[in-house]
């Protein structure tokens, strides 16, 4: 396939208007390679293992949730370099969707409703809301645990989910407006958690948004490349 041809079908998945504004330029196609794609591999991260491993298993196209080029780029070497360097050496195109997969429609929060077992789901601006059909321990061992609780620690009736990183008070609000008795998602800072009307459930933001990619290279055909950071919990 033409990687003009798989670029317009990425962009079926998660149309690029979606993203948010801090977005611009930095999704889409933003390595050119080799025109004619064969293989292609996913993850969550353009991490130097999985530019590696991607280059190792022969991929023409590599798909990633979080550019590895945050800012912009006046010398390419460190971690830029172990990075790009396999990439263009073995003509491998570098393809980002961020926030646009993630306000897409059965993008990356759809996704991770639906494994937490969530029914009768209602959009937020970023996120859903939807009814639990599961215990607490069972959704958060379908996400595969290290998860923590701040208030009360409760079976939630209907829970707010936000992949990634997204304990923002104005989406806490907003979810409580739509019902939920709880909030999840990743990198909660002390303020906000101490300002909650909700308990908010901290996980982990590779573990609420690895599993989207890992579900779109399932339903694709494509490869997943597992690249899971190390987490070590000291009681």
């Amino acid at each position: 396939m033409h990687i003009a041809d798989i670029v317009a079908h990425l962009e079926e998945i998660a149309p690029p208007e979606l993203a948010e504004e801090f977005d611009e330029g930095r999704i889409g196609l933003i390595v050119e390679g080799r025109e004619e794609v064969g293989t292609v591999c996913c993850a969550l991260d353009a991490t130097p293992a999985v530019a590696d491993a991607a280059a190792a298993r022969g991929a023409d196209l590599l798909v990633v949730h979080h550019t590895p080029l945050w800012t912009p780029v006046t010398a390419v070497r460190g971690r830029d370099a172990q990075v790009l360097a396999p990439l263009l050496s073995h003509g491998i195109n570098l393809y980002v969707m961020h926030t646009n997969f993630d306000h897409a429609s059965g993008g990356v929060n759809d996704i991770l409703a639906a494994r937490l077992g969530l029914e009768d789901t209602r959009p937020m601006s970023l996120g859903v809301v939807g009814r639990c059909t599961l215990s607490l321990t069972e959704m958060a061992a379908r996400i595969g645990g290290n998860v923590r609780v701040w208030g009360e620690a409760h079976d939630p009736e209907y829970l707010g989910v936000v992949g990634g990183s997204g304990f923002d008070p104005a989406l806490i609000e907003e979810a409580a407006a739509l019902g939920a008795d709880a909030f999840l998602s990743a990198e909660l800072k002390h303020h906000v958690a101490r300002a909650s009307p909700l308990p908010c459930i901290e996980s982990t933001h590779y573990a609420l948004e690895a599993l989207a990619i890992e579900t779109l290279a399932l339903r694709e055909g494509w490869d997943y490349l597992a690249d899971t950071p190390r987490l070590t919990t000291i009681p």
